[in-house]
Protein backbone atom coordinates (compact mmCIF):
# COMPACT_ATOMS: atom_id res chain seq x y z
CA UNK A 1 0.00 0.00 0.00
CA UNK A 2 1.22 3.49 -0.81
CA UNK A 3 2.23 5.82 1.97
CA UNK A 4 -0.44 7.71 3.88
CA UNK A 5 -1.42 10.93 2.15
CA UNK A 6 -0.70 9.63 -1.34
CA UNK A 7 -3.45 9.74 -3.97
CA UNK A 8 -2.86 6.03 -4.53
CA UNK A 9 -0.18 3.64 -5.74
CA UNK A 10 1.87 4.78 -8.71
CA UNK A 11 2.96 2.44 -11.47
CA UNK A 12 6.32 3.63 -12.79
CA UNK A 13 6.81 2.44 -16.38
CA UNK A 14 10.22 2.52 -18.04
CA UNK A 15 10.83 1.46 -21.66
CA UNK A 16 14.35 0.12 -22.22
CA UNK A 17 16.44 -0.94 -25.20
CA UNK A 18 20.17 -1.64 -24.92
CA UNK A 19 20.53 0.45 -21.76
CA UNK A 20 23.23 -1.59 -20.00
CA UNK A 21 25.27 0.64 -17.72
CA UNK A 22 22.59 3.34 -17.70
CA UNK A 23 19.34 1.84 -16.46
CA UNK A 24 20.73 0.47 -13.21
CA UNK A 25 21.32 3.95 -11.74
CA UNK A 26 17.76 4.93 -12.62
CA UNK A 27 16.31 1.83 -11.00
CA UNK A 28 18.39 2.10 -7.86
CA UNK A 29 17.14 5.63 -7.32
CA UNK A 30 13.57 4.33 -7.55
CA UNK A 31 13.93 1.58 -4.95
CA UNK A 32 12.70 3.76 -2.03
CA UNK A 33 9.44 4.22 -3.94
CA UNK A 34 9.06 0.46 -4.31
CA UNK A 35 9.53 0.12 -0.55
CA UNK A 36 6.68 2.59 -0.09
CA UNK A 37 4.35 0.40 -2.14
CA UNK A 38 4.68 1.86 -5.61
CA UNK A 39 5.12 -0.45 -8.59
CA UNK A 40 8.09 -0.49 -10.96
CA UNK A 41 7.63 -1.96 -14.43
CA UNK A 42 10.39 -2.23 -17.03
CA UNK A 43 9.46 -3.02 -20.61
CA UNK A 44 12.35 -4.28 -22.72
CA UNK A 45 12.18 -3.83 -26.47
CA UNK A 46 14.57 -6.67 -27.36
CA UNK A 47 17.90 -5.57 -25.88
CA UNK A 48 20.99 -7.32 -27.23
CA UNK A 49 23.24 -6.32 -24.33
CA UNK A 50 23.03 -7.07 -20.59
CA UNK A 51 20.15 -4.67 -19.94
CA UNK A 52 17.68 -7.38 -18.88
CA UNK A 53 20.08 -8.95 -16.41
CA UNK A 54 20.79 -5.57 -14.86
CA UNK A 55 17.22 -4.47 -14.29
CA UNK A 56 15.48 -7.73 -13.37
CA UNK A 57 16.38 -7.61 -9.62
CA UNK A 58 15.12 -4.03 -9.33
CA UNK A 59 11.70 -4.27 -10.97
CA UNK A 60 8.36 -5.62 -9.79
CA UNK A 61 7.32 -6.62 -13.29
CA UNK A 62 9.40 -7.28 -16.39
CA UNK A 63 7.81 -7.34 -19.80
CA UNK A 64 9.03 -7.98 -23.33
CA UNK A 65 7.58 -5.95 -26.16
CA UNK A 66 8.33 -5.02 -29.76
CA UNK A 67 10.78 -2.10 -29.85
CA UNK A 68 9.38 1.42 -29.86
CA UNK A 69 8.69 3.65 -26.90
CA UNK A 70 4.98 4.01 -27.67
CA UNK A 71 4.50 0.24 -27.95
CA UNK A 72 6.61 -0.47 -24.88
CA UNK A 73 4.93 2.10 -22.66
CA UNK A 74 1.48 1.05 -23.79
CA UNK A 75 2.36 -2.57 -22.99
CA UNK A 76 3.57 -1.54 -19.54
CA UNK A 77 0.40 0.41 -18.90
CA UNK A 78 -1.60 -2.67 -19.85
CA UNK A 79 -0.26 -4.68 -16.90
CA UNK A 80 0.08 -1.79 -14.42
CA UNK A 81 -1.99 -1.95 -11.24
CA UNK A 82 -1.56 1.64 -10.03
CA UNK A 83 -4.18 4.38 -10.01
CA UNK A 84 -1.51 6.68 -11.45
CA UNK A 85 0.84 5.88 -14.34
CA UNK A 86 4.25 7.56 -14.47
CA UNK A 87 6.38 7.16 -17.60
CA UNK A 88 10.13 7.62 -17.23
CA UNK A 89 13.06 7.37 -19.61
CA UNK A 90 15.80 4.89 -18.79
CA UNK A 91 18.44 7.59 -18.24
CA UNK A 92 16.47 9.71 -15.77
CA UNK A 93 17.08 10.24 -12.05
CA UNK A 94 14.17 11.36 -9.89
CA UNK A 95 14.12 13.60 -6.79
CA UNK A 96 13.37 11.97 -3.45
CA UNK A 97 9.97 13.64 -3.11
CA UNK A 98 8.79 12.83 -6.65
CA UNK A 99 5.91 10.52 -5.69
CA UNK A 100 4.65 12.95 -3.05
CA UNK A 101 4.82 15.78 -5.60
CA UNK A 102 2.72 13.74 -8.04
CA UNK A 103 0.16 12.88 -5.37
CA UNK A 104 -0.08 16.49 -4.20
CA UNK A 105 -0.60 17.69 -7.77
CA UNK A 106 -3.33 15.18 -8.54
CA UNK A 107 -5.24 15.98 -5.36
CA UNK A 108 -5.94 19.34 -7.00
CA UNK A 109 -9.13 18.79 -8.99
CA UNK A 110 -7.83 21.00 -11.79
CA UNK A 111 -5.27 18.39 -12.80
CA UNK A 112 -5.45 14.80 -14.00
CA UNK A 113 -1.95 14.64 -15.45
CA UNK A 114 1.32 16.50 -15.44
CA UNK A 115 5.08 16.49 -15.81
CA UNK A 116 8.27 17.62 -14.08
CA UNK A 117 10.81 20.24 -14.99
CA UNK A 118 14.10 18.78 -16.21
CA UNK A 119 17.76 19.55 -15.87
CA UNK A 120 20.74 17.85 -17.45
CA UNK A 121 23.36 15.93 -15.52
CA UNK A 122 25.86 18.10 -17.39
CA UNK A 123 25.40 21.64 -16.08
CA UNK A 124 27.24 23.56 -18.78
CA UNK A 125 25.69 26.93 -19.58
CA UNK A 126 24.29 25.91 -22.96
CA UNK A 127 22.57 22.81 -21.61
CA UNK A 128 21.18 24.75 -18.66
CA UNK A 129 19.68 27.12 -21.20
CA UNK A 130 18.26 24.23 -23.25
CA UNK A 131 16.57 22.79 -20.14
CA UNK A 132 15.22 26.17 -19.02
CA UNK A 133 13.71 26.86 -22.45
CA UNK A 134 12.21 23.35 -22.63
CA UNK A 135 10.57 23.84 -19.24
CA UNK A 136 9.24 27.27 -20.22
CA UNK A 137 7.95 26.06 -23.57
CA UNK A 138 6.12 23.19 -21.90
CA UNK A 139 4.63 25.45 -19.22
CA UNK A 140 3.31 27.88 -21.86
CA UNK A 141 2.07 25.29 -24.36
CA UNK A 142 0.73 22.61 -22.01
CA UNK A 143 2.65 20.01 -24.04
CA UNK A 144 5.09 17.66 -22.30
CA UNK A 145 7.94 15.58 -23.68
CA UNK A 146 8.90 12.11 -22.53
CA UNK A 147 12.05 13.20 -20.71
CA UNK A 148 9.86 15.34 -18.42
CA UNK A 149 8.35 12.25 -16.82
CA UNK A 150 4.69 12.39 -17.83
CA UNK A 151 2.29 11.15 -15.15
CA UNK A 152 -1.46 10.62 -15.57
CA UNK A 153 -4.37 9.06 -13.77
CA UNK A 154 -5.31 5.62 -15.02
CA UNK A 155 -8.84 6.85 -15.69
CA UNK A 156 -7.73 9.65 -18.01
CA UNK A 157 -5.08 7.51 -19.73
CA UNK A 158 -7.72 4.90 -20.58
CA UNK A 159 -10.19 7.57 -21.67
CA UNK A 160 -7.79 8.90 -24.33
CA UNK A 161 -6.70 5.35 -25.27
CA UNK A 162 -3.10 5.89 -24.17
CA UNK A 163 -0.18 6.20 -26.54
CA UNK A 164 -0.91 5.96 -30.25
CA UNK A 165 1.16 3.25 -31.98
CA UNK A 166 3.47 5.66 -33.81
CA UNK A 167 7.22 5.53 -34.36
CA UNK A 168 8.02 9.01 -33.04
CA UNK A 169 6.35 11.94 -31.23
CA UNK A 170 4.24 9.64 -29.09
CA UNK A 171 4.78 11.96 -26.12
CA UNK A 172 3.51 14.99 -28.06
CA UNK A 173 0.50 13.02 -29.34
CA UNK A 174 -0.39 11.84 -25.84
CA UNK A 175 0.02 15.35 -24.44
CA UNK A 176 -2.37 16.74 -27.03
CA UNK A 177 -5.00 14.17 -26.10
CA UNK A 178 -4.56 14.74 -22.37
CA UNK A 179 -4.53 18.52 -22.73
CA UNK A 180 -7.95 18.37 -24.39
CA UNK A 181 -9.27 17.04 -21.08
CA UNK A 182 -7.13 18.83 -18.50
CA UNK A 183 -4.29 21.31 -18.28
CA UNK A 184 -1.10 19.64 -17.01
CA UNK A 185 0.37 20.17 -13.58
CA UNK A 186 3.81 21.59 -14.42
CA UNK A 187 5.91 20.63 -11.41
CA UNK A 188 9.02 22.65 -10.68
CA UNK A 189 10.76 19.70 -9.04
CA UNK A 190 13.47 18.60 -11.47
CA UNK A 191 14.21 15.27 -13.04
CA UNK A 192 17.86 14.84 -13.96
CA UNK A 193 18.31 13.51 -17.46
CA UNK A 194 21.47 12.34 -19.18
CA UNK A 195 23.19 14.62 -21.68
CA UNK A 196 24.72 11.68 -23.57
CA UNK A 197 22.68 12.23 -26.73
CA UNK A 198 23.55 15.91 -26.79
CA UNK A 199 27.26 15.22 -26.42
CA UNK A 200 27.26 12.39 -28.94
CA UNK A 201 25.67 14.40 -31.72
CA UNK A 202 26.54 17.95 -30.66
CA UNK A 203 24.29 20.32 -28.73
CA UNK A 204 23.51 22.72 -31.59
CA UNK A 205 22.96 19.93 -34.08
CA UNK A 206 20.64 18.13 -31.65
CA UNK A 207 18.63 21.31 -31.01
CA UNK A 208 18.16 21.81 -34.75
CA UNK A 209 17.20 18.16 -35.25
CA UNK A 210 14.65 18.14 -32.40
CA UNK A 211 12.99 21.35 -33.52
CA UNK A 212 12.92 20.15 -37.13
CA UNK A 213 11.14 16.98 -36.06
CA UNK A 214 8.59 18.84 -33.94
CA UNK A 215 7.93 21.39 -36.66
CA UNK A 216 7.46 18.59 -39.17
CA UNK A 217 5.04 16.82 -36.85
CA UNK A 218 2.97 19.96 -36.32
CA UNK A 219 2.85 20.38 -40.11
CA UNK A 220 1.34 16.91 -40.36
CA UNK A 221 4.31 14.88 -41.63
CA UNK A 222 3.79 11.21 -40.79
CA UNK A 223 5.65 9.97 -37.68
CA UNK A 224 7.14 7.06 -39.68
CA UNK A 225 8.69 9.56 -42.10
CA UNK A 226 10.02 11.64 -39.21
CA UNK A 227 11.45 8.54 -37.57
CA UNK A 228 13.40 7.66 -40.73
CA UNK A 229 14.68 11.25 -40.91
CA UNK A 230 15.69 11.05 -37.25
CA UNK A 231 17.55 7.78 -37.67
CA UNK A 232 19.38 9.04 -40.75
CA UNK A 233 20.54 12.25 -39.09
CA UNK A 234 21.34 10.58 -35.78
CA UNK A 235 23.62 8.18 -37.60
Amino acid sequence: MAAAGDSGPISIIIPALNEAGTLQDTLQALQPLRHRGHELIVVDGGSRDSTVGEFRPYADQVLQSPAGRALQMQAGAGIASGRVLWFLHADTLVPENAATAISDALRDNRYQWGRFDIRFADTTLLLRLVAALANLRSRLSGIATGDQGIFVTRELFDRVHGFPPIALMEDIALSRSLKACSRPACLRQQLTTSARRWHRHGVIRTIVLMWSLRFGYFLGIAPDTLARYYQTHRA
